[in-house]
């Protein structure tokens, strides 16, 4: 199972950015994926999750403002995030729990800056 993300970078204040992380070694239609996040110095934290049903859920303090999409043909999931904050400085991760286990991508880094 390999999980690739990218589309991470510095953008100011009340930009946008938009994440992908590609899967490959699972039945992708069939998994429930996830983004979380690790901001400096703290522990990694749910962001957004989708279910292989289309079921969105999002932590508090992004919604209204990221948006999580899956395009099973593409084996891929998106993160939408507008309106970022300095707080939402982190390296985001994507999840794939499949079978026992869960599977997590290498990180990219999204920095905004105060």
């Amino acid at each position: 199972v390999q999980l690739v993300e990218s589309g991470g970078g510095l953008v100011q204040p009340g930009g946008s950015l938009n994440l992908s992380c590609v899967a490959s070694g699972i039945v992708f239609s069939f998994a429930d994926m996830g983004w979380y996040r690790q901001p400096p110095g703290k522990q990694r934290e749910l962001v957004a999750t989708i279910t292989s049903g289309g079921t969105t859920n999002y932590a508090d303090s992004v919604k209204g403002r990221f948006t999580i999409a899956r395009d099973n043909a593409r084996m891929t999931v998106y993160l939408q995030m507008s309106s970022l904050k300095p707080e939402d400085t982190a390296v985001y991760y994507c999840r794939a729990p499949w079978g026992v286990n869960a599977y997590w991508g290498q990180g990219t880094q999204v920095t905004v800056p105060s």
